[in-house]
């Protein structure tokens, strides 16, 4: 089954994305998440778990990070909390949790434990996790082959299940080899105290001091050389189905509740018209479009080639879309050629290059294609800048999403009153629940009208989680009044949430115990950093500046990456692994 797994920094982001459209939600523990600002309570994720059921959505909690010897008897203490709120599956990147005594919950192996080879793959999975999140950087091949490898080592026995990334956020390093922060500011990311390095201002450096400049010229001094662009594969999803991927997960923990209700939106979209027929009724009042929230560009990242652009120098904020370009800058205001069927509004935030302004008014001019916007701040861009759009406010007012569960309603005679079931018609069919009546029958004298009646009123569900496609009335058309069909209706759609609710979280958990360790105890110990290392990378300066070795290398070779306080950190380049390697100098 294909599930769309969408990120929540609280209780109600995760309830945007579920009524969006996600097939499951990532959301933090208390504590021991790899984004420390975005933990949740145990009574928050139990509310979720019940509330989320109703739809059939799973609920994944982060306990993500590196931990002491007594915090992982604490976390483990915590995961029996979260296995007893009915989690589903706790996503962990501290191996050494299974020397603990842990609840019969399923693991799933974080993308911090650096998953992007077959053979950390399959060891994940002989040690008892049931799906490995893959590491951003993998190509379709290499996906092809970790599948293989997979099926092949659980010799006819169900294979670890796959999860890739997306869309959202990229590290420029692979997860959990990433220890700039740690050294530089005693930040750890691996202990979710990341300070974002990659996204602050570098110059690049050759042996002698000489900053280097990209094959365009465009001068680089100062620029934001490691922030790369937000990745977007929705033209690869029909690929990564067929590549062995069974779980598309949208970055973003940190992120609104705008920006998880229009990607969530998106990605449903394609999903579905992949598979044919939605499960679920999605009522949208707003077109998909991930320009119109938090947007820095896009890269499917690695995903079909190493392509350029990956990164975007001159700002690590969000773009948004670009809306047009300036054509004359003056004291009452800001010219822009606008883009054809752009409007601008007062409200909206626009940026270029690192700048960026709220339009406090917006006036035509004496041509159709150019507007005058008055920033709130002294903005003078040059003429022929990019002008982007950050904020869309119209659009941003227009985000709304309602799920419902499509549902046939029956009603029937008993001897002593009706009997009323309902149908869940994205599962088969499935009773979801049923109550009888008693009534005393009275023969309607308007039959057409008594039978209309009774129609519409079972088929107005209203704001429970259903939607009535259909009434079967197995009965003559008796009078009933219609203050009685609206409570058998209401006792009818309350039955069916309660055993939505009641339903067993854990129903794909099939085993009676956790992961246990079975094999050497250096089996669970985490990487060991080099001395000096900072970060690995795929992602390639020399490349992305259009200077690659094996193309067309520099006489003078960058050495080195020196931020704005003059702090240098040395580089590295491994051709045969097309990596680069960020080293401390200290």
């Amino acid at each position: 089954m294909l599930t769309l797994l969408a990120p929540a920094r609280d209780i109600s982001v995760a309830r945007a994305a579920i009524q969006a459209g996600a097939d499951a939600i990532y959301i933090g523990a208390p504590k021991f998440g790899a984004r420390q600002s975005a933990g949740n309570s145990i009574e928050d994720i139990r509310t979720l778990v019940k509330e989320a059921s109703v739809y059939g959505v799973k609920m994944l909690v982060t306990v993500n990070t590196l931990l002491s010897d007594e915090e992982r008897k604490e976390a483990a203490r915590m995961i029996w909390q979260l296995y007893e709120a009915g989690v589903d599956a706790v996503i962990v990147q501290d191996l050494r949790l299974l020397r603990e005594d842990m609840p019969p919950i399923r693991l799933h192996a974080s993308t911090q434990c650096d998953n992007r080879t077959a053979e950390q793959v399959v060891r994940m999975q002989r040690l008892g996790f049931k799906r490995a999140v893959l590491a951003r950087e993998l190509n379709i091949d290499e996906i092809k082959a970790i599948r293989q490898a997979t099926i092949e080592a659980a010799a006819g026995a169900e294979p670890i299940e796959l999860e890739a990334f997306v869309h959202g956020a990229l590290c420029v390093c692979y997860s959990g080899r990433c220890y700039m922060s740690e050294v530089m500011l005693s930040r750890s990311a691996n202990r979710g105290e990341c300070a974002q390095m990659c996204r602050m201002r570098y110059d690049l450096l050759d042996g002698d001091g000489n900053e280097i400049i990209a094959d365009d010229g465009q001068p680089i001094h100062q620029r934001y050389l490691l922030s790369l662009q937000d990745m977007d594969r929705h033209l690869y999803v029909k690929q990564l189905i067929e590549a062995g991927v069974t779980t598309f997960k949208i970055e973003g923990r940190l992120k609104d509740s705008d920006y998880v209700t229009n990607i969530v939106a998106y990605y449903r979209g394609i999903i579905d018209s992949l598979k044919g027929q939605p499960r679920h009724r999605y009522t949208y009042t707003f077109t998909p479009d991930p320009q119109k929230t938090f947007h820095r560009g896009a890269t499917d990242y690695f995903l079909s080639s190493r392509t350029r652009p990956m990164a975007n120098f001159l700002t690590p904020k969000s773009t948004g879309e670009r809306i047009g370009r300036v054509v004359a800058v003056g004291r009452s205001g800001i010219d822009i050629q606008i883009n054809k069927g752009v409007a601008v509004i007062n409200g909206d935030g626009l940026c270029y290059a690192d700048e960026g302004f709220a339009v406090n008014r917006v006036s035509l001019t004496d041509k159709s294609d150019i507007i005058r916007v008055v920033p709130n701040c002294d903005c003078r861009p040059a003429v022929g800048t990019d002008i982007y759009r950050s904020k869309d406010t119209r659009f941003l007012s227009s985000l709304g999403a309602t799920r419902k569960i499509p549902v046939s309603i029956s009603i029937s005679e008993t001897q002593s009153g009706f009997a009323l079931s309902m149908y869940d018609l994205s599962d088969n069919s499935r009773l979801l629940a049923s109550t009888e009546v008693e009534y005393v029958k009275q023969e309607a004298k308007d039959k057409a009208r008594a039978a209309a009646t009774i129609n519409e009123q079972l088929q107005k569900t209203g704001n429970t989680p259903f939607v009535a496609e259909e009434v079967i009335a197995q009965t003559k058309p008796y009078f009933i009044p219609v203050s009685l069909l609206n409570l058998w209706r209401r006792t009818l759609t309350d039955k069916a949430v309660e055993q939505l609710q009641a339903a067993e979280c854990k129903k794909d958990m099939n085993y009676t115990s956790a992961p246990r360790l079975t094999y050497d105890s250096e089996d669970l110990e985490p990487y060991k950093r080099e001395p000096r290392e900072l970060m690995t990378c795929r992602y390639c300066l020399l490349f992305e500046m259009g200077h690659c070795r094996k193309k067309s290398p520099l006489t003078t070779e960058p050495k080195f990456l020196r931020l704005l306080n003059g702090e240098m950190m040395q580089l590295g380049f491994d051709c045969a692994k097309c990596e680069m390697h960020i080293m401390s100098i200290r």
